[in-house]
């Protein structure tokens, strides 16, 4: 099997201080929290800002910050969220695409987001895909219920992305498709062969899930955007602590883990120096 990319996802655009009290919020804090998941075998950071009340916010400015912040730590690649918050723009949920990151990742799909309803119509999906194209950043599929899968490769038909396709299967928002091993595995066998993925379990069923992943071959995705406990009523210390733990499943389970300059490699994407 491939090495396994672990991606942290710091932040979330839904989860408090009330929440989760050790949760990242200012630029230092999320480069700190980035650096410290890096340290403990992360690949892949993603990244949603926060403004100086702790509100979600998609600013360029504060991503530009975040970016450069986490740059001067660690070699992690970055992945900044063009999901922001529920009632933003599709404007202004592009914006820390300028910046040319890395990765970015597309939602391909309107879904029921608990109370709320995550709007992509078809029109904005394709502008989000060509904004990417167009600024030379990689884009991570998320994908929250099967249909999405078949709107990924309409992108792909119409040339806005290129093979081989990474897709993140979100499994457990309420609303969207349940986090059970049964619906991953039949979203892993519905897409291209070739294609790379990840997965983000909610709540309980994030640890369930990254061990599937690990013995599929996929990747996997852990963080407080996804999950505030490290086990039931136990809140968890920090991003890295969840981290630690795939890393010490994985390495139980024979499977190695990537570095970033790896998971670049098994992405597809530019090797880069760290000075």
């Amino acid at each position: 099997m491939e090495k396994l990319i672990i991606t942290v996802a710091l932040v979330g655009a839904e989860v408090t201080r009330e929440h989760q009290p050790n949760l990242p919020l200012s630029p230092d804090e999320i480069a700190d929290a980035a650096y410290e998941a890096w340290k403990a075998g992360a690949s892949i950071a993603h990244i949603h800002a926060r403004d100086g009340a702790g509100g979600a916010s998609q600013d360029r400015d504060i991503y530009q910050e975040i970016i450069a912040k986490i740059e001067a730590k660690c070699d992690i690649i970055v992945q900044v969220s063009t999901g922001g918050a529920v009632g933003m723009t599709p404007a202004e949920r592009l914006q820390p695409v300028t910046l040319r990151p890395e990765m970015a990742t597309l939602t391909v799909g309107t879904v029921n987001f608990g109370d709320d309803v995550f709007m992509n119509t078809p029109r904005d999906i394709e502008t989000f895909a060509q904004a990417m194209l167009d600024h030379g950043v990689r884009p991570e599929l998320e994908i929250f219920d099967v249909g999405m899968i078949t709107n990924a490769l309409r992108l792909l038909k119409k040339g806005l992305v290129r093979e081989p396709l990474h897709f993140d299967f979100v499994l457990g928002v309420p609303g969207a498709i349940a986090g059970t091993v049964e619906n991953l595995l039949h979203m892993v066998r519905s897409i291209p062969e070739g294609s790379t993925w990840s997965v983000a379990g909610v709540g309980r069923a994030q640890l369930p899930l990254n061990t599937m992943a690990i013995l599929l071959g996929g990747h996997v995705r852990v963080g407080f955007e996804d999950n505030v406990y490290y086990e039931k009523g136990v809140l968890a210390t920090s991003n890295a602590q969840f981290v630690e733990r795939i890393v010490r499943l994985s390495k139980e389970l024979g499977r190695e883990v990537a570095s970033p300059q790896e998971a670049r490699k098994i992405l597809g994407l530019s090797t880069v120096n760290v000075g």
